[in-house]
C-alpha cells in the first residue's frame, strides 16, 4: 500500500468518524428544550408534533434521493455537502423567529444527516472492505458519542446565563458540524476513485427482494422506537416529576448506554454467522424497559432508561447487517438507500402518532403500550434480515457486475 494511500485511508476514516458524530444532534437536541422552543416559537401542537416528526420525513424523502446524489456528485462531494447542509440548516434555525421557518431550517439540517446516513455504510465498504464491522464499531461509538451529547448538554448550555437560552442549547451543535466538515475538504481531489460505488443496482430492484423488505422493515421499525424515545421522552420525564435538566440526564443515560455497546454490538454482529441470539437479547430490553416505565414510571427511571438504551441497539446492529448482506459498495448503496428510505417511512408514523395519541389519552399509557406491541413485527423483521444471505443472491441479472467489480478492485 503506497503511503498516498494510507494517507487518503487515515483521513477517509477520521472523516467518517466525524461525520457520524453529527447525525444525530439536530434531531436529539430539541426534544429536551421542546417545552422551551414551542413556548419562544408559539408554536401549535401539530407544528409541535410535526417538529418531533421531521427528522424521520427528511430522513425517508432524502435518504432515497442519497444513492443517485452519489452518482452524480460523487460519495466524497455529497459527504462534504451534506454537512454543509446540516451547518446552516442549524446555524439558521436557532436564529429565526417564525415557527414555518424553523422547521424549514430544521429540515434542512436533517436533510443533510439523512444523506449521510445512507453514505456511511457505502464509504465504510468501498475503503474497508475487510473491516466492515471494526469501521462499523468505529462509526457506530462516534454516533453513540454525538447523540449523548446533544441530548445530555444541550439543556446546561442553553441555561448558561440567566433562565433558559434555547437558541444558545442549539445552535453550538452548527459548530460542532463545521469542523466535521474539514477533513472532507481534503479527500474532495479523490472523488474520481469513488464513482465505481454507484453501481448498477437500483432501489426497484432491492424492492423485489425479500432481503430488502426484511431490512426495511426491520430499520423502520427501530427508528420509530428510536425517535419516539428522542422526541418524547424528555417530555415523559418531565410529566413524571423530572426537572427539565434531569430529563435531559435521563435521556442522556439512554443514549448514553448505547456508547460502550455501538464500540461491540458491530464487532459480534460481524463475527456472528447467524447473530439472532444477539437479536432477541436486545429486543428483551425493550420489553424489561417499557414495562418499568408503565409499572415504576418515576422510582426505577433511572434503571427504565438504561435497559431501554440497551433495546435502542438495534440501531447499530442494522448498520452492521447493511454492510454485510452485499457482496460489493453498488449493492450496499443500493440497500442502504432502500432499507433507509423505507424504513424512515414507516418510522414517520412514530413520533408524530404517539404526540397524537398522548394529546388524546392525556397520559403515557397507551403510548408506551403501543410502542411495546410493535416490538414484536419489530423482531420478526429482524429475524428474518439476520438470516446470512447477501442482496446480490436474490438478483440474478446482478451476479455478472458483482464478478466484474469483485474481479476489478481484486
Amino acid at each position: 500500500m503506497s503511503s498516498e494511500h494510507r494517507w487518503q485511508r487515515a483521513l477517509v476514516l477520521v472523516g467518517i468518524v466525524a461525520l457520524a458524530f453529527n447525525l444525530r444532534p439536530a434531531a436529539v437536541s430539541v426534544g429536551p428544550l421542546l417545552d422551551e422552543i414551542s413556548a419562544g416559537l408559539h408554536m401549535n401542537g401539530v407544528e409541535t408534533s410535526l417538529l418531533t416528526a421531521l427528522p424521520v420525513v427528511s430522513f425517508a424523502s432524502i435518504g432515497a434521493l442519497a444513492p443517485r446524489l452519489a452518482a452524480l456528485m460523487g460519495l466524497h462531494r455529497l459527504a462534504f455537502g451534506s454537512l454543509l447542509c446540516v451547518v446552516a440548516g442549524l446555524a439558521g434555525r436557532s436564529q429565526v423567529h417564525d415557527p414555518l421557518v424553523f422547521l424549514v431550517l430544521s429540515f434542512v439540517s436533517l436533510a443533510g444527516m439523512a444523506a449521510a446516513n445512507v453514505l456511511l455504510p457505502s464509504l465504510v465498504k468501498l475503503h474497508f472492505p475487510d473491516r466492515v464491522g471494526a469501521v462499523t464499531a468505529l462509526y457506530s461509538t462516534s454516533l453513540a458519542f454525538g447523540l449523548t451529547a446533544a441530548s445530555t448538554l444541550s439543556v446546561p448550555i442553553a441555561q448558561r446565563g440567566s433562565g433558559t437560552d434555547w437558541r444558545a442549547g442549539l445552535f453550538v451543535w452548527a459548530l460542532t458540524a463545521l469542523v466535521a466538515a474539514v477533513p472532507w475538504i481534503g479527500l474532495l481531489r479523490g472523488e474520481h476513485r469513488t464513482h465505481a460505488q454507484a453501481g448498477p443496482i437500483r432501489g426497484a430492484q432491492v424492492a423485489r427482494t425479500r432481503l430488502g423488505w426484511a431490512m426495511a422493515v426491520f430499520f423502520g421499525l427501530q427508528s420509530l422506537q428510536a425517535y419516539s424515545i428522542f422526541g418524547w421522552f424528555a417530555e415523559l420525564y418531565r410529566d413524571n416529576g423530572f426537572s427539565a435538566h434531569t430529563a435531559g440526564l435521563l435521556l442522556g443515560v439512554i443514549t448514553g448506554i448505547t456508547i460502550p455497546l455501538s464500540w461491540v454490538i458491530p464487532q459480534l454482529t460481524a463475527r456472528l454467522h447467524h447473530p439472532s441470539g444477539l437479536l432477541t437479547a436486545l429486543m428483551a430490553c425493550y420489553l424489561v424497559g417499557y414495562v418499568g416505565l408503565l409499572v415504576a414510571p418515576h422510582s426505577g427511571a433511572w434503571v427504565w432508561a438504561a435497559i431501554v438504551g440497551t433495546g435502542s441497539c438495534t440501531f447499530p446492529f442494522v448498520l452492521t447487517l447493511i454492510g454485510l448482506r452485499a457482496h460489493t459498495p453498488a449493492g450496499t448503496a443500493a440497500l442502504s438507500g432502500f432499507t433507509q428510505s423505507v424504513g424512515y417511512l414507516i418510522a414517520i408514523v412514530g413520533p408524530f402518532g404517539v404526540g397524537l395519541i398522548h394529546d388524546a389519552t392525556g397520559g403515557w399509557t397507551v403510548p408506551l403500550l403501543v410502542l411495546l406491541a410493535l416490538c414484536v413485527p419489530q423482531y420478526a423483521a429482524g429475524l428474518a434480515a439476520s438470516r446470512p444471505r447477501r442482496l446480490e443472491d436474490e438478483l440474478p441479472g446482478a451476479r455478472a457486475a458483482v464478478e466484474h467489480e469483485l474481479n476489478g478492485s481484486a
